[in-house]
């Protein structure tokens, strides 16, 4: 680490979540203070230590805080090289009023689960492009944090929801290019988002998210093969731009767009 802090801090698009923040503080101490949001940090480099309600509290890199809204804590590095951490900031009701006071009394919780799930979302808040991926990875999230609040985090039964599973594909085949949020395909399907995401998984063997981007692809293609330039197809399609596209296409077939066609 140098000496120098950094700080990159965004509202992304992603609905119940108010603020991304990614940061290094070589020295900073926060003073006492307190958010309206819930306040979900991890640290990858350093280890923090925090007063949460005058009791306190260490962070190390192995686990994930999950700090309530309206109550005072503060936040200062343990080692002299500082730390770098990132925090999602969340809507205060996407957890409920009614388990603040459970956080209060664990505010850390080490599960590896939990800690790669968020690690994943922030990578998909950075591109800011996947809104599906990342609404179905933010109700994962919350998910396993209300099992810790309420102290019962159990692995999800494994059974098959065939129904369900059908049902949201058919949602996500006709809204392919304008597209549709989870919380939309969850109304439409009667069936909890977390359900969703689990049903399609097992019944296809891919996340919702990655079958709608290789349907998107489908897509292109068509409208690639009738003649329609790149920059259209992108729109056309679904993606938010040529290199949206790009991306995407490479990934899945070795080869850009505009190699695709033949001459």
């Amino acid at each position: 680490m140098d000496g120098t802090a950094q700080l990159s801090a965004w509202r992304p698009a992603l609905s119940g979540v108010v603020e991304v923040l990614h940061a290094y503080f070589p020295s900073h101490a926060y003073p006492s203070h307190t958010h309206d949001a819930w306040t979900v940090l991890i640290v990858d480099e350093g280890a923090v230590q925090y007063d949460l309600d005058h009791r306190e509290h260490g962070l190390s890199q192995a686990q994930v805080s999950l700090l309530p809204p309206n109550v005072p804590h503060d936040g200062r590095s343990v080692r002299p090289e500082g730390f770098r951490k990132r925090v999602l900031y969340l809507e205060p009701d996407r957890l409920g009023d009614g388990l603040i006071g459970a956080a209060v009394d664990q505010p850390e919780y080490v599960d590896p689960v939990l800690r790669h799930r968020i690690h994943q979302l922030h990578g998909v808040l950075v591109d800011g492009r996947e809104d599906f991926e990342a609404q179905s990875r933010l109700t994962l999230i919350e998910e396993r944090l209300s099992q810790h609040l309420r102290r019962q985090v159990t692995d999800p039964p494994v059974r098959r929801d065939a129904g369900v599973a059908a049902k949201l594909r058919e949602v996500l085949d006709g809204h392919l290019p304008t597209g549709i949020t989870l919380d939309e395909a969850s109304k439409l399907v009667h069936a909890h988002p977390a359900h969703l995401v689990r049903a399609f998984s097992r019944e296809y063997g891919m996340p919702p998210h990655r079958y709608l981007t290789g349907r998107r692809v489908d897509l292109a293609r068509r409208y690639l093969l009738a003649g329609r330039p790149p920059a259209e197809v992108a729109g056309l399609a679904g993606f938010y731009d040529q290199s949206h596209l790009n991306r995407h296409f490479r990934k899945m077939l070795g080869v850009s767009p505009s190699r695709f066609v033949r001459p």
